[in-house]
């Protein structure tokens, strides 16, 4: 790794922090670059643009996030309800719900078809999808797509119902 690159991944570690604390609507070049501890002009040094910059950003997040899941998963395959019960308990615990906000604006830029957030949100949602089908335990492939898919939507609709403070609805519905 050249030097420059070294810099860029501690800037993508600073605007990541920045954007988990702060949310995507704070996340315009003056902010971000502060954040960085380096000026607007130097962050587009090393991106090309703001969208560059943001996409490098979720990224970032997102590798983050996944370490994250990984690192509380059970070693060997699970069946979906089980699988279900353990992500509700990371994506719905506190240390966990930064990533769940800045998905959950993602999400929302990428319903409104933003042409930065529609790839990304659809890039993450697809390796949730391939990550699960990895985790569960089932007869077939099809099946532990299917799974997969169940299992998307539901911790989905689990983090919208949360995202509202219905947090003890989650609960019940386990």
């Amino acid at each position: 790794m050249v030097k420059s690159d070294e810099r860029r991944d501690a800037l993508l570690d600073k605007l990541a922090d920045f954007v988990l604390a702060e949310g995507l609507s704070a996340a315009s070049l003056r902010p971000l670059a502060q954040a960085a501890g380096i000026s607007d002009r130097m962050l587009l040094y090393y991106f090309k643009d703001k969208t560059a910059v943001m996409a490098a950003t979720l990224e970032r997040i997102a590798q983050r996030m996944m370490v994250l899941m990984d690192s509380g998963t059970a070693r060997g395959k699970l069946d979906r309800a089980a699988l279900q019960a353990h992500l509700l308990d990371l994506v719905l615990a506190d240390a966990f719900w930064p990533y769940m906000r800045v998905w959950l604006e993602v999400a929302s830029m990428a319903a409104r078809n933003d042409s930065l957030y529609r790839p990304v949100a659809e890039q993450i949602g697809r390796a949730f999808l391939s990550w699960g089908i990895a985790q569960l335990d089932g007869p077939t492939p099809e099946a532990r797509e299917a799974d997969a898919a169940r299992l998307l939507v539901t911790i989905e609709g689990m983090v919208m119902v949360k995202s509202f403070g219905l947090d003890a609805i989650c609960l019940k519905a386990l």
